[in-house]
């Protein structure tokens, strides 16, 4: 028997509205945009995780607001994370989180999640170049500390 199934459409689409082009060269690139993109008054509160999103030419493509957490820690959904790149069709992301108490070491959690993130990058062909984390003054780049 034939039953008369509907299934939605879906649609993907990405735009940006900005003709400033921004090209990274090194962490602290990195670091000074997000700074511009961070909530500098919850910084030292609310642990958050953004992603860059760029081109083969490291060009920023823009930014995604990923979540925001609680005090010590904030969600990192790697499907996510590689739906909103492949939406994007980016080449290459930076993951960037704070740290609200400042202290800049990678906590095994942190460093696990990058982990499991560059591995599915790697799947999907895209570079995972960089995560950082930040505070106000400061920030951890674990590509400049030879952890990716």
């Amino acid at each position: 028997m034939k039953t008369n199934t509907q299934v939605a459409e879906l649609l993907v689409s990405y735009s940006n509205n900005i003709s400033f082009e921004q090209k990274i060269s090194n962490s602290a690139d990195i670091y000074d945009i997000v700074m511009n993109l961070w909530n500098l008054s919850t910084i030292q509160v609310q642990e958050e995780v953004k992603v860059i999103l760029l081109n083969d030419a490291l060009m920023v493509l823009g930014f995604y607001s990923l979540s925001k957490g609680g005090i010590s820690s904030s969600i990192v959904d790697i499907r996510l994370v590689l739906s909103v790149a492949l939406k994007a069709i980016a080449t290459g992301i930076i993951l960037v989180h704070n740290h609200p108490t400042g202290n800049l070491k990678p906590s095994k959690a942190d460093l696990d999640i990058t982990k499991k993130l560059k591995s599915a990058c790697d799947v999907m062909g895209i570079n995972l170049l960089d995560h950082l984390i930040i505070s106000k003054e400061r920030y951890f780049s674990f590509a400049d500390e030879g952890l990716l």
